[in-house]
């Protein structure tokens, strides 16, 4: 099979899709890697890693679509690469379909078939191609969080850690899946008094016990939500529902409650963002303010740190890529259900229940699409 990686062009992305170990390990399984000239640049990766690797270079992201029988990226293909795209061809990459009608759209169009690296699941229903890149968003939250508080930046003016005599930073973070996680751990080792909120009481259980009081622990009711957020310097939106688009946890009315200068971090951008103000911002103009309150919705937040996330998403991905390349992507996901979760568009046709609900278009059932 004929692999290709194009750069990516998604603004401030230094993320590659393919590490030259990945496409190591693909060309000694007998396939063909083909990367785009300075893909891996903003990675620390040069072409001639790539071609050590046993990778042939080409110039453009047209010619490698024009030739490759699958297209390997980290976000979801911009509209000018939508139109590369074409019928028969697979794409394996972050899609994030459900807030997207117009990619959406446009896969459906291009008749390709597209598995998405946030649907693939694993034996005890985790998400395990989304999790490396959750792992890096929530530690990165607390440090992202902490320089939008500085006044400079629009915020409270407020340490997270405070100082002896003045109290630390109140963070709030909804959602106690790995994001919630790594971004309370991150934000009290900062020092900061952090509540980790969750409707799941298992999960609280267990983040008491596993952290032996590190931070507070609460129940995510609606009445909770609004009171610990009325306190809160920063809140960090953390909820997923696997494909679908986030909950909308604070509105725009909760936000003249708040404390002026107060920090949103909302993590689920990607997929609609779980505060009713957020909007989709860059790593080069980050931060915007409604009604005093200052917004951080950075949709490629891993891409900050490119080395370590393209390293951790690409171990991740690997063995996926390999599979579907060894045996192509019909025998793969048939004989592996976790990859066939994955599959959220083939031939025209959605695939993926939440993305269906979403955007109000119909579904085939991706096990009938297999056979």
């Amino acid at each position: 099979m004929k692999i290709g990686c194009p750069k990516e062009i998604k603004p401030q992305e230094f993320r590659v899709g393919l590490t030259p170990n990945a496409a190591r390990e693909a060309v000694s399984h007998g396939h063909e890697v083909i990367v785009e000239t300075g893909a891996g640049a903003g990675s620390g990766f040069t072409d001639a890693d790539y071609v050590a690797a046993g990778a042939h270079i080409l110039d453009t992201a047209d010619e490698i679509f024009a030739i490759c029988d699958m297209i390997v990226k980290v976000k979801e293909p911009q509209a000018v690469e939508r139109k590369m795209l074409r019928e028969g061809q697979l794409l394996f990459t972050y899609l994030h379909l459900a807030p997207d009608p117009e990619q959406t759209k446009d896969l459906l169009a291009s008749g390709c078939t597209a598995i998405a690296y946030e649907t693939v699941t694993d034996d005890r229903g985790g998400l395990p191609l989304l999790a490396p890149m959750s792992e890096v968003a929530g530690k990165l939250a607390p440090q992202v969080g902490a320089w939008t508080l500085q006044k400079a930046n629009g915020g409270r003016g407020v340490l997270l850690g405070g100082v002896p005599g003045v109290g630390p930073a109140k963070v709030v973070i909804i959602g106690g899946g790995v994001v919630g996680t790594h971004a309370a751990r991150i934000a009290s080792g900062m020092g900061a008094d952090v509540t980790v909120l969750d409707m799941n009481l298992g999960r609280l259980r267990y983040l008491d016990d596993a952290f032996r009081g590190e931070f507070n622990t609460s129940y995510a009711s609606k009445g909770n939500t609004a009171e610990l957020v009325q306190t809160a310097d920063m809140v960090v939106g953390a909820v997923l529902i696997p494909g679908a688009a986030a909950p909308k946890l604070v509105s725009r009315e909760q936000l003249s409650t708040m404390k002026p200068g107060a920090a949103l971090v909302d993590v689920a951008i990607d997929q609609g963002g779980c505060f009713e103000t957020s909007k989709p911002t860059t790593h080069a103009d980050p931060i915007y303010e409604v009604d005093g309150i200052m917004h951080y919705c950075v949709a490629n937040m891993p891409g900050a740190v490119a080395r370590t996330s393209t390293i951790a998403l690409g171990n991740a991905t690997m063995p996926f890529m390999l599979a579907l390349a060894d045996k192509g992507w019909k025998q793969a996901c048939a004989d592996d259900p976790n990859l066939l979760n994955g599959l959220n568009v083939h031939a025209g046709q959605l695939t993926y229940y939440a993305v269906g609900k979403a955007l109000g278009i119909d579904v085939v059932s991706p096990q009938l699409v297999v056979k």
